[in-house]
């Protein structure tokens, strides 16, 4: 038999429940503004927050408490406007790739109706690459809510959730020895996570310190 083993990859489950939502004092404030939706100036808001930092877990949870519909940016077209604008509607990433003119569109016939409108993207919208100027001042005046760099509690259940996610079990050790060599990311934590998991898998090894010190080294 080949040394190096054949990979069997678990199926992964991606937790996106309320209850899988973590909470700590870099998201805290962005969580108590979603949560307080009908309240949203003008029913309005922007999440803004890196790649990686959980908006579609957040945005998924206030549609299902808020009954709304989830909308790919690029799939936004002028002409579905009055349809959309029926009801609560979260829009994502909503700051690559976006019609400009199917956003501006969507912006006043949700006016007219006055159904929420939530707005995802990496950074706030005032700075937002928008050409039409209409369109721009409108997303200027947004209130941001921003999911902050994560701090160690939520790296640390970041890096959790992420095994766990693909039925990875692993000893605290690992996820301490983690935090005191890795990139301060959202996105960094999910790298780390994915080549981890398949390290173990084609070595046929646990993932552990010994694992980790051999795939991403000792620095």
């Amino acid at each position: 038999m080949n040394a190096r083993q054949l990979a069997f990859p678990q199926p992964r489950r991606d937790a996106r429940g309320r209850e899988d939502y973590m909470v700590t004092a870099s998201n805290a404030r962005a969580v108590a503004l979603m949560d307080g939706w009908s309240s949203w100036a003008d029913a309005r808001l922007a999440l803004v927050g890196p790649q990686g930092s959980g908006k579609s877990h957040l945005a998924a949870i206030w549609a299902d408490g808020a009954g709304a519909r989830i909308l790919p940016a690029r799939a936004l077209r002028a002409s579905d406007a009055p349809d959309l604008a029926t009801g609560p509607l979260a829009v994502e990433d909503a700051d690559r790739g976006v019609d400009e003119t199917a956003l501006f569109h969507l912006w006043n016939a949700m006016a007219r109706t006055g159904r929420p409108l939530l707005l995802t993207g990496r950074a706030a919208p005032a700075d937002w690459d928008v050409a039409l100027p209409d369109l721009r001042s409108r997303l200027a005046s947004l209130t941001p809510a921003v999911i902050e760099a994560p701090d160690d509690a939520m790296l640390s259940m970041l890096l959790v959730k992420l095994f766990a996610d693909r039925q990875v079990a692993i000893r605290p050790a690992l996820v301490g020895w983690l935090l005191r060599r890795m990139e301060r990311t959202h996105r960094a934590a999910i790298d780390v996570v994915a080549r981890l998991d398949a390290a173990g898998l084609e070595r046929g090894q646990p993932v552990n310190e010994t694992l980790a010190r051999d795939v991403l080294g000792d620095d």
